[in-house]
């Protein structure tokens, strides 16, 4: 198998370099289409994408915009290397090059920033869920462990643009769309440019009943965007955000219910309740916010300053207690950055900064009388530093040569202390060595259009509040830090005019340590290490407007979009509870993604775009003993587009899942008793619209 989808992909790139040489001279004469260089900016300067040595991916707001523009899902899993899974309405996951075994729920073992500022709090979590889709502009991944920049992690680095940084001016636009199993979202915005201000305000509501029984959801979203230029050379942004969400969750089924019917809840047993006696959901309400001020002292030095903070008020009745969470989080990010005076042979730049971060919070378990708090069972405090400081060189030699040298020290530490029903006085401390993350890239442009890259970096990722005191309500101190080494190559490929962009890249990831979950005999979740995993991959990312003619023709553009993942994870030195996992798959992992999209440009602004997705099938435990199938989604979305008298004004319509697939989009991993399954939505449909002034 693998040797055909290899064959597949030398096929294409040997077809696009051909088609991009032969339609050069064609291409050129389209000026008027000329489009945009891609460009990153997540390592602290805007950038080519086509040069920056290291593996990235980025998500524009038209590419965002041509998915439902109701959960992130799909777009991020177009991602080659990302998995991003919704269990039921609200409830993501995301993993970038590895096992969803960490984030039984929620995200975890990937740093998340939001314009600038650290979604993820110091404990290693991220509200991810806290957002609306219609808020995100821009999305740049930066996959393999990048800590000599963001600090502790080893999956990779998701960037999000809350404000499209390419319109900058004023405009109200507003939106609506409903579609099958209660669906309903709205949304406004309004950015309004007034001299040397830009002040963004969105408000958004989204609701839905869910496939399955117990899935409501409902969230209420509000943020504002302020961006003030103090004078040539100071820049102030503000940003603030509440998020109000409501989600039930159903729970995992075992595969005799999955079959019989894939929508009921958990059920109960002789033991527990079910799902739907015990009323089992997350209350969750977030406020955040934070400015980001850049001043550039001089021509050559320049420095970026940030401040932050969170509140989250989380709750979660769940089948054997009843949690409350509250988690505060408080922090600052500054680095300078020094830059060469331009020169023909040598252009370069350094940076150096520091980020820290402290979360404290108050984890409590009651019990649970069918959805309402009862008697207190545990009430813990843990507080949660992290720290580290980063430097970084990187020179442009002759325009061909870039290389990159950067190195963070990180710093960890938390303390804990139970208040029922122990009553501890003081706190217990627990302190990780400082670890050194380094990572040194180059990329070398072999001609204008065709570059090289290769890397080495550090990963290190420490556990998470939510592992060093899962759901068995038991602190585990014990819990060391994963590590390891990735090693990685690769190239990329554009045309003339950047209408075909191929990136491709293979990679070598060993961990140590590896942390896993368990459940015990009641359901609870508890983690280990493990002796770790090995993870070689390849990537593939390729796209091309197969068609740009011009307006007088019939079909006006015709893009396709390619994005191959191929993995073969598995287990190293994992022996537990006398059973030997050492070379089974890595649970959660398929080992092949192939997702696939073409959009049709019709005149009079009519549209049409479609995706395939194929996803392999997957182990559901660590023994290899349970596998979920694989499957084939495919989804449709038909739309027009017209402008008049300062208007513009949009319609679609989308189906999701034609081919009807059973599937679950969320397996609960490692599941006790064999619960595994979260059945997703079947073949399903939507419809709205979108006004622009």
């Amino acid at each position: 198998m693998a040797k055909i989808y290899l064959l597949f992909i030398s096929v294409i790139v040997f077809g696009a370099n051909c088609f991009a040489q032969n339609r050069q001279d064609t291409t050129q004469k389209d000026t008027a289409r000329h489009l945009k260089p891609l460009t990153v900016t997540g390592y602290l300067i805007e950038q080519p994408v086509l040069a920056v040595p290291a593996s990235v991916s980025v998500l524009s707001p038209a590419q965002i915009k041509l998915e439902p523009e109701n959960s992130l899902v799909s777009v991020m899993n177009t991602v080659p290397g990302v998995r991003m899974e919704e269990r039921s309405p609200g409830s993501y996951r995301l993993s970038i090059r590895g096992s969803l075994l960490r984030s039984p729920f929620g995200v975890r073992d990937v740093k998340i920033y939001y314009d600038d500022i650290p979604l993820t709090d110091a404990g290693g979590n991220t509200y991810l869920n806290a957002i609306d889709i219609n808020t995100v502009q821009g999305i740049e991944v930066l996959k393999g462990p990048d800590g000599s920049l963001f600090g502790a992690n080893s999956g990779g680095v998701v960037l999000i643009s809350p404000v499209n940084r390419y319109n900058d001016s004023s405009y109200l636009s507003a939106g609506l769309n409903g579609g099958s199993y209660g669906l309903f979202h709205e949304y406004a915005n309004l950015q309004n440019r007034s001299g040397n201000n830009q002040l963004n305000i969105t408000e958004a509501y989204q609701a839905a009943a869910g496939y399955r029984q117990n899935s409501n959801m409902y969230r209420a979203f509000f943020q504002a965007d302020d961006r003030v230029t103090l004078s040539a050379k100071d820049k102030l942004k503000i940003l603030g955000f509440y998020s109000d969400l409501d989600y039930e969750t159903p729970g995992g089924l075992t595969l005799s219910q999955y079959q019989q019917n894939p929508q009921w809840a958990r059920l109960p047993t002789k033991a527990f309740p079910g799902a739907l006696q015990q009323h089992i959901g997350i209350i969750q309400k977030m406020t955040y916010g934070g400015a980001v001020n850049e001043w550039r002292i001089s021509d050559q030095l320049r420095n970026v300053t940030s401040v932050f903070g969170s509140y989250v008020n989380f709750a979660n009745p769940f089948i054997t207690d009843y949690e409350n969470r509250y988690e505060g989080t408080y922090g600052l990010r500054s680095y300078f950055e020094l830059s060469g005076r331009p020169a023909t042979t040598l252009n370069w730049k350094a940076n150096l900064g520091l980020e820290w971060q402290q979360t404290n919070s108050d984890i409590n378990n009651y019990g649970n009388r069918a959805g309402v708090r009862d008697t207190a069972q545990t009430l813990d405090k843990i507080n949660t530093n992290q720290h580290f400081i980063f430097a970084r060189y990187l020179a442009d030699i002759d325009k061909r040569l870039h290389i990159e040298a950067a190195l963070s020290l990180n710093f960890y530490d938390y303390k804990f202390k139970n208040l029922f029903p122990n009553e501890e006085a003081n706190f217990t401390n627990r302190s990780f060595n400082p670890q050194l993350m380094p990572r040194l890239a180059l990329s070398y442009q072999i001609t204008n259009d065709f570059i090289w890259r290769a890397s080495v970096s550090r990963g290190y990722s420490t556990p998470t509040t939510a592992e060093i005191r899962p759901t068995d309500h038991a602190i585990n101190p014990n819990l060391q830090a994963e590590d390891g080494i990735n090693y990685e190559t690769g190239f990329r490929l554009r045309n003339s005019d950047e209408s075909m962009f191929l990136d491709a890249s293979v990679f070598y990831y060993h961990i140590n340590n590896a942390i896993v979950p368990q459940e015990d005999v009641n359901g609870a979740t508890y983690y280990i290490n493990v002796g770790g995993t090995n993870q070689p991959g390849f990537e593939l990312n390729f796209t091309d407007w197969l068609i740009r003619r011009n307006s007088t023709d019939f079909v006006r553009g015709l893009q396709f979009n390619l994005s191959v993942t191929l993995d073969k994870f598995t287990f190293s030195d994992y022996q537990e509870n006398g059973g030997n996992y050492s070379g089974n798959k890595l649970t959660g992992v398929p080992e092949q993604v192939i997702v696939g999209s073409l959009q049709l440009r019709l005149p009079a602004n009519f549209y049409i775009f479609g995706q395939y997705n194929y996803t392999a099938r997957l182990p559901l435990n660590d023994a290899n003993t349970a596998f979920a199938p694989s499957y084939n989604l495919v989804e449709a979305k038909a739309g027009w587009e017209h402008q008049f008298r300062g208007m513009r004004l949009g319609i679609y319509v989308g189906a999701d899942n034609l081919l009807n697939q059973k599937y679950s989009l969320g397996d609960d991993l490692n599941a006790i008793g064999g619960r595994y399954y979260n059945a997703a939505a079947p073949r399903n449909y939507y419809a709205g619209l979108n006004v622009t002034f």
